[in-house]
């Protein structure tokens, strides 16, 4: 079989692969690139995309159930149709998906639907679904491949058939119960989604507090959301055996580790993403990974091997779509011959809970860890006057303020719109911006950014 010549192969099209290789294909170079079939990757099939168009009308339906408070009538007992709901979600991924074939197609690189692995240093070889072989060499080779769902080895729970982020997204039906294993921003958001949508939800978490990398405070706060909207939030507790009654048709029983069981319809596993490398036959190219399975890198994204580069979830990067992006910045400055690094990345991310959380920077215990001196500012919704005005009065804003210097270390917005307010707290700390000199702007009135300048007040910052 004779050798393809490429200037760059990509193994995956996630964010950061699909781009890098549609952009130098389109400046003329030679690409290929090999995905296994979600066309744009993950976050546009089974993530980002259908999960937050769910969780969008979930938060319609929460509203609409209170238009008597808005003034407005004949909304009475509004429902999820789950046909329509799955509608709405297929045609929203499946307009993006066709985009993203149409991009790719047009950028002139050379798509390939099926499997890849190394067989020699920077060189793959692809099948297809017919079993159609090819081998490909690229000057530059970049691993994109991404992470899936882990499903952890606890007795009876694969017999159990449980339900992982993907899986659910293509239920029939919306279960009448269902169990939640996992407190972290995918067990979390569809818990909130789920209970609203009317499913009775049980969380279950097998550390202290709800989102473990928050500070104590912030998972108190969006535990007592949960509760308000009816989740059961089971923590400290780990699942120690699964069974399902009569086959896949009957009911799951959880047993946990304080000795109580939880009985539910069904049971969704949010605990961790695994690593798409098996079968890649990393080895045959030389390239290691790390002591957690992903691909090893350094900090310009260059993997053990020469010539092959690896980016997004399965380099290490944290998991968030924005995250992979910046990759394919790094990456493309790289392969020009430049020298750009992730050391020190300001990466936000956000929780789309309801309300939800947006995240930048430290948080106040990864602060004190570090040894700094801070202030804190901790600041209920409510007195922002834009909360008022639309009814969307639960939650917490927080902020670390480093003592003497007055810079923003970081902010926890626990609230409406934060993942849209988390962009202007980022772009301040970008701009070495001091507290006050982001307390003192000239914000629009009424906003809810405008409630960055009451956080950093006097009656909110800790003297």
């Amino acid at each position: 079989m004779a050798i393809e010549e490429f200037d760059l192969v990509v193994i995956g099209g996630g964010k950061a692969g699909k781009s890098l290789a549609m952009d130098l294909a389109a400046a003329g170079q030679r690409v290929a690139m090999v995905e296994r079939g979600m066309i744009g990757g993950t976050c546009i099939n089974v993530a980002c995309i259908p999960t937050k168009t769910l969780v969008n009308s979930a938060r319609l339906l929460a509203v609409t159930r209170r238009a008597g408070e808005f003034g407005i009538t004949g909304a009475d007992a509004p429902a999820i149709d789950v046909n329509l709901l799955r509608a709405r979600k297929e045609e929203v991924v499946a307009t993006m998906v066709a985009g993203q074939r149409k991009s790719f197609l047009a950028s002139g690189m050379d798509l390939l639907i099926g499997r890849a692995r190394f067989v020699a240093p920077r060189t793959v070889e692809a099948t297809d679904d017919d079993g159609a072989r090819r081998l490909l060499r690229g000057t530059n080779v970049v691993v994109n491949t991404g992470m899936v769902p882990f499903v952890p080895d606890i007795p009876g729970l694969r017999a159990a058939g449980p339900l992982t982020s993907t899986s659910i997204l293509a239920l029939p039906t919306l279960p009448a119960s269902i169990a939640i294993v996992g407190g972290g921003y995918i067990g979390c958001e569809f818990a909130g989604m789920l209970a609203i949508m009317g499913v009775a939800v049980t969380l279950i978490q097998r550390g202290a507090a709800l989102l473990p990398r928050e500070d104590a405070d912030v998972s108190a706060a969006v535990a007592e959301s949960f509760a308000a909207d009816g989740v059961s939030v089971r923590l400290g507790a780990a699942v120690t055996a699964v069974s399902r009654a009569e086959g896949t048709a009957g009911t799951v029983t959880v047993e946990l580790s304080d000795g109580s069981s939880v009985i539910a319809e069904d049971i969704l596993v949010a605990v961790g993403r695994s690593p798409v490398t098996a079968g890649l036959e990393l080895g045959a190219a030389g390239i290691g990974v790390t002591d957690r399975g992903t691909v090893q890198v350094d900090e310009f994204l260059r993997t053990t091997a020469d010539g092959v580069w690896a980016a997004g979830d399965v380099a290490g990067t944290p998991q968030f779509t924005h995250a992979s992006w910046n990759d394919y910045r790094i990456l493309k400055a790289n392969l020009a011959g430049g020298s750009r690094s992730t050391r020190n990345r300001l990466i936000p991310y956000c929780v789309f809970t309801t309300p939800e959380l947006g995240r930048v920077g430290l948080s106040e215990a990864a602060a004190r860890h570090a040894g700094l001196d801070v202030r804190i500012a901790r600041m209920p919704v409510a007195a922002i006057p834009r909360a008022r005005t639309v009814g969307h009065l639960d939650g917490l804003w927080k902020a670390v303020v480093e003592r003497g210097t007055d810079r923003i270390l970081g902010v926890s917005l626990l609230g409406h719109e934060s993942s849209e307010v988390i962009a202007v707290v980022q772009m301040a700390m970008l701009g070495n911006l001091s507290y006050q000199q982001v307390r003192d702007a000239v914000i629009t009135h009424p906003t809810m950014a405008e409630g960055l300048q009451l956080l950093f007040s006097a009656a909110f910052l800790e003297p």
